[in-house]
């Protein structure tokens, strides 16, 4: 299949190098140059006659630039796959603009960090058409483990940011809590053995343990996209209260007043001492 990859870092890159190592037609675009075989340095030429169009940028901004670029060659058959977390209401906008010009139109966004891209263990939240989906289904079959069809265009935009709201305050409760058997004297090793067999125990957890032993801060989810996601939450859900999101958005601008915007998001355990 003929593929174009919007951003290529560290998740796109991974993707479109899954993807190209298929024996896929892959043309990537970045903003910046990257090291890979199917880098193309116009966005133009990296969409023209691609039949799947997948977007993974940072956040709205990063997208409507994509769409400026890419909008006046797309054709009506082609499909735009936008992953990247957006609020809802941005989201429906992009699909109209993409719908304008004949192209159809996706939102997918995702869950899992590198690790899970890496071993095409990606789930999807899949909003639109689905006989648009069956289409490209047979590419996410290759990117991940699960596609999860949730229903309109709008509607796993939502589903994705009350997702990694949820990871953000998990991540925190787990940071606090062995903060608080630390400061007692009870070790990483008891303190785990503990949380394995007990009611809590998370996929959070799970992927986090490692790093949170080793003080290892590299970014398989950055602190500043986690922060962005939390900023489009509290924003899209200007209704519900979402008391405990309120002080944890405290935490992470924090966070990103001290520099670790780049690092991993549960990297803010060193705000507890």
């Amino acid at each position: 299949m003929k593929i174009a990859m919007f951003g290529l870092g560290i998740i796109g890159g991974t993707w479109a190098g899954n993807l190209y190592a298929d024996g896929d037609e892959v043309r990537g675009w970045n903003r910046t140059s990257k090291p890979f075989p199917f880098f193309t340095a116009q966005a133009p030429d990296a969409a023209r006659g691609a039949e799947l169009i997948i977007i993974v940028v940072t956040d709205p901004p990063a997208v409507q630039n994509v769409l400026d670029q890419i909008l006046p060659v797309l054709q009506p058959g082609q499909i735009v796959m936008q992953s990247s977390t957006v609020s809802p209401g941005a989201t429906r906008a992009f699909a109209q603009q993409v719908g304008a010009s004949g192209a159809l139109f996706l939102e997918a966004p995702f869950t899992g960090s590198k690790p899970a891209a890496e071993q095409r263990q990606t789930v999807f939240y899949v909003g639109g058409d689905p006989a648009v989906l069956e289409r490209v289904r047979p590419v996410l079959a290759r990117l991940g483990r699960t596609v999860l069809h949730v229903g309109p265009i709008g509607s796993a935009s939502v589903l994705k940011l009350a997702m990694n709201l949820n990871i953000a305050l998990v991540a925190q409760a787990l940071c606090e809590s062995r903060a608080l058997a630390r400061a007692a004297g009870l070790s990483d090793d008891i303190f785990f053995a503990a949380l394995k067999i007990n009611a809590s125990w998370s996929g959070v957890a799970d992927l986090k343990e490692p790093k949170l032993r080793a003080g290892d801060f590299s970014p398989q989810f950055s602190l500043k996209h986690m922060a962005k996601d939390l900023r489009l939450a509290l924003e899209t859900g200007k209704t519900v209260p979402l008391p405990q999101t309120r002080e944890v958005m405290k935490l992470y601008e924090e966070g990103l007043r001290r520099g670790w915007g780049d690092e991993d998001f549960v990297g803010l355990v060193r705000l507890l001492g």
